[in-house]
């Protein structure tokens, strides 16, 4: 038997254990499945290998497992690629600081060869931690195929891919502003960069016009230091406060220059003065102004953001805000220095650093991105790739058509080193192996020279980028690739859709020739119960592996299903875990009940030829179920396939079926027992296959449990056959348990608001029920009796004087209050519970006719306001429902 109560801790390790063992999450490979259409890959979008799962790796991975144990069951061929990436600067972060700590040696002085051989060691020792978490969310990846961005295959697919993009003519060296983090030493991605709104100054200094005595132009800046950089001042062409002084020169202060006034489109004469000061080789809008407009770039910085040889002696070494001091003073001491302004601006810090970022002129490699983006601009116009939510197109065409130069070196030693060696001239040699690269220089110099490697890597996006084909085997022509590219799906999140999603998309057209996914689905953000973004200074983040030790995996899966609505971030709700462990017990409850009656082993069942009522109705509504799941989950609407199962399982089958079966097995009617108990067995069947991606750990022990009872199961649920049902609707069969169900639930409501005692048996009397009605409530009467609290059931042609009424179809059901309720006291009650009612949608509707509160608070507040004005008047239309039956019977 079915124990008590179901204890995920004590089945989760074990039912996951017999999945790897049995060979179910390895990657389909039946040669019969030819149409594409029979397989299905999902990319696993990978995590960092210094890792550990947060609530948006659990919101996408169940979403993943879920479409990947729908899959299979459906009988496709089925891959989940999992796999880790080596994320450069967060790994080299962690193993430098353990060097630290353990008193060893650091980076520098053990040398690149000796510090990787240390990062491989951690790596090893400690870089699966985040796969063992997914594996205890149930995740069914193809582990036996998991891959890591440096393995062997991937590096060699890296190599290929640098090389003839190379000689493409699309990834070359060039001098550009790169994020620079002056802490870590290199060049960080604008996803690495976190802005911080900060309560500043802007400074207002008068620059003067040369050979012009007494006569200014005055500029604005927050970072006065790089004033020491500037080449020249833009003004609007249309700006005619500026018109004679275009083409004239300022005398830069301190630094003693002179720099041209030029006019450019990218001043805006309403901003302060209409003159902005340009630093070319520090702003990114001002090296854009300066490429235009032909102007020097000075770089005042070294890698540590110190001021270098470029500025005037008494600022070379000053660290940046010790020169930003300096500078006010200076020009404050000249007079130049007309106003200081608070001002609040956006400063960007390193998000592992936690420094400010500085843009800065630097050699580095790029990716002709321009280029390489119109193939995936055009795949998803004309469709081959697609959005859900489709308005997420927007986002991916704004980035893609506004695209820069992807830069794609970082100065780093943990990664993919660049495959370029340089002779003592300089000249680059581009090659997959050192060998080739010397064969090259050989060729080109006529003898054989030294060269040296560039000692940069690549950044992490570039190998991620290659994923959904690298992974597959490419360039080597595997079955795999042959089979599973292009992908079916990608989930991901909205953030990196530039970083990552669009890059695959070019780097998959390019090499591939085809999209590398038919759908991109971006997930929600996960926030906290009153929708605020989580973070570690909130202290808000709510950790789900806590959650999955307390209520089990399954509880959290469903919980993020249930609440993934497309559009909709999901605000985490702990109560809402609680809440679906409890939904569970339910179906382990329904489980045990079925087991106690019977309803187990070889029971020979044909669903579409059925004799009682009950259980026709009950299988069309799994058909119903099952069509509507299917289709939901087809849709990416995660949230109804879940809400349709929760609905079906809890209120159809437990609160329905199950109760209006019980009189069933006390009938003595042995035909109509065997068949009820052979139909709840197989309900319970369909039931759980529909459930099982959504909830695989319970659903798989109580199919191999009740398996054990008596019906031998030919496989694991997890390699079941999806419900495929049809013509099992019985429209007669629905209308009439439909009417059963009506009728109770209207009696059970009419209760509960007059505050009937719950031991209080009441007279009912059908008032103008028609014949089919009468039939129906004798035929059902013990069931009526037993379900309502009902005393008698009688037929009449008028309502009785005292008694509460309410609808049911063509009829009034009356129930008689007499002597059992005090009918001025529960008016009185519910009068003034409506009073209260009353004041809250009062103060409600005020709040959201107040523009004020409209146009400053945050949208999942006003949400959340709405919701509850909507729930307020709902109650308060029952209430006055409640009252006015109350009035009748006086």
């Amino acid at each position: 038997m079915l124990e008590k109560y179901y204890q995920p801790q004590d089945i989760e390790q074990r039912i996951y254990e017999s999945w790897e063992q049995s060979g179910a999450f390895q990657a389909g490979d039946d040669p019969s499945k030819t149409d594409a259409k029979d397989n299905f890959c999902i990319v696993i979008p990978p995590p960092n290998v210094t890792g550990s799962l947060h609530m948006g790796h659990a919101l996408n991975n169940s979403l993943q497992d879920l479409l990947v144990r729908f899959e299979r069951m459906r009988g496709k061929n089925v891959l989940w690629q999992p796999g880790t990436d080596h994320a450069g600067i967060a790994t080299q972060m962690v193993v430098e600081r353990q060097l630290a700590e353990n008193g060893e040696p650091g980076r520098r002085d053990l040398g690149r060869e000796k510090f990787l051989e240390k990062v491989w060691a951690w790596k090893e020792e400690s870089g699966g931690t985040i796969v063992n978490q997914l594996r205890r969310l149930g995740a069914s990846c193809d582990w036996s195929r998991e891959r890591f961005t440096m393995d062997e295959g991937l590096s060699k697919a890296v190599l290929k891919v640098f090389v003839e993009l190379y000689n493409d003519g699309l990834i070359y060296k060039d001098k550009r502003l790169v994020n620079w983090d002056p802490k870590l030493l290199t060049a960080i991605s604008d996803l690495e960069v976190e802005p911080v709104e900060t309560n500043g100054h802007m400074w207002h200094f008068k620059y003067p016009i040369e050979g012009q005595d007494g006569k200014f132009i005055t500029v604005a800046t927050t970072r006065p230091e790089t004033m020491l950089g500037d080449t020249g001042v833009a003004v609007h062409p249309s700006d005619e406060r500026y018109t004679d002084m275009v083409g004239q020169q300022v005398r830069l202060p301190i630094a003693d220059r002179l720099i041209p006034i030029v006019a450019d489109e990218y001043p805006d004469p309403e901003q302060g003065s209409g003159a902005v000061k340009m630093t070319p080789a520090h702003d990114f809008n001002d090296f854009e102004v300066g490429r235009r407009q032909n102007l020097e770039m000075i770089n005042i910085f070294n890698e540590t953001a110190h001021l270098n040889e470029n500025v005037p002696q008494s600022y070379q070494g000053l660290e940046r805000f010790e020169a930003r001091k300096k500078v006010v003073a200076e020009m404050e001491a000249l007079g130049l220095l007309e106003k200081i302004d608070d001002h609040e601006l956006t400063v960007p810090y390193g998000d592992r650093s936690g420094v400010v970022v500085e843009p800065w002129l630097t050699d580095q490699w790029y990716v002709n991105a321009e280029k390489m983006a119109k193939p995936a601009i055009e795949a998803v116009t004309s469709g081959k790739t697609k959005f859900v939510p489709a308005n997420w197109d927007k986002t991916y065409f704004e980035w893609m058509n506004n695209i820069q130069p992807w830069c794609i070196s970082r100065q780093l030693w943990w990664g993919h080193q660049i495959p370029a060696w340089y002779g003592p001239d300089g000249e680059v040699f581009v090659a997959q192996s050192e060998q080739e690269a010397q064969s090259l220089a050989d060729a080109h110099y006529g003898e054989t020279k030294d060269l040296k490697r560039d000692e940069d890597v690549l950044d992490t996006w570039f190998s991620s980028a290659l994923w959904p084909f690298s992974t597959l085997g490419w360039p080597d022509k595997t079955p795999e690739l042959a089979r599973y590219y292009p992908t079916a799906t990608l989930s991901t999140a909205f953030d990196i859709i530039f970083f990552w999603v669009a890059r695959m998309m070019m780097m998959g057209l390019h090499f591939m020739k085809e999209v590398p996914f038919d759908t991109v689905y971006i997930h929600a953000l996960v926030r906290d119960e009153k929708g605020k973004k989580m973070s570690k200074s909130k202290g808000n983040v709510i950790d789900p592996l806590p959650l999955v030790d307390e209520y089990g995996a399954d509880a959290l899966r469903f919980t993020m299903a249930a609440m993934a609505a497309q559009g909709r971030d999901v605000n985490m709700s702990i109560p809402r875990v609680e809440g679906y462990r409890n939904f569970a017990t339910k179906l382990w409850n329904a489980a045990r009940f079925a087991e106690m009656n019977g309803c187990v082993g070889d029971l020979p069942l044909n669903p579409s030829n059925l004799n009682a009522t009950l259980n026709r109705w009950i299988v069309g509504e799994v058909e119903k179920t099952a069509k509507d799941v299917t289709k939901a989950i087809e849709a990416y609407r995660f949230n109804e396939a879940a809400d349709g199962l929760y609905h079906f399982i809890w209120h159809t089958y437990c609160d329905w079926y199950v109760e209006l079966s019980k009189p069933v097995f006390n009938s003595g009617d042995e035909p109509l027992i065997n068949e009820t108990r052979a139909v709840t067995a197989w309900v319970l069947d369909e039931m759980m296959k529909m459930l099982h991606p959504f909830m695989p750990f319970m659903t798989e022990e109580l199919w191999q449990r009740l398996g054990e009872t008596g019906r031998k199961r030919e496989t694991m649920l997890i390699k079941a056959n999806w419900p495929i049902l049809d013509g099992l609707q019985d429209e007669a069969a629905q209308a009439e348990i439909d009417w059963v169900i009506s009728i109770i639930s209207e009696i059970r409501s009419a209760r509960s608001e007059m505050n009937v005692p719950a031991g209080a048996k009441l007279p009912l009397v059908l008032v103008g029920a028609n014949e089919t009605s009468q039939t129906r409530a004798k035929r059902y009467d013990s069931t009526l009796k037993q379900m309502a609290r009902l005393e008698t059931i009688d037929f009449a042609a008028q309502v009785p004087q005292g008694a509460v009424q309410v609808v049911v179809g063509e009829a009034v059901a009356a129930l008689s209050m007499q002597g059992v309720i005090d009918v001025s006291g529960e008016t009185a009650r519910l009068s003034k519970e409506l009073g209260k009612v009353s004041g809250e949608i009062k103060k409600l509707s005020g709040k959201l006719s107040n523009e004020q509160f409209l146009s400053k608070a945050p949208d999942d507040v006003v949400a959340e306001q709405k919701r509850r004005l909507e729930e307020e008047q709902e109650r308060a239309a029952q209430l006055e429902a409640a009252i006015e039956r109350l009035r009748a019977l006086g």
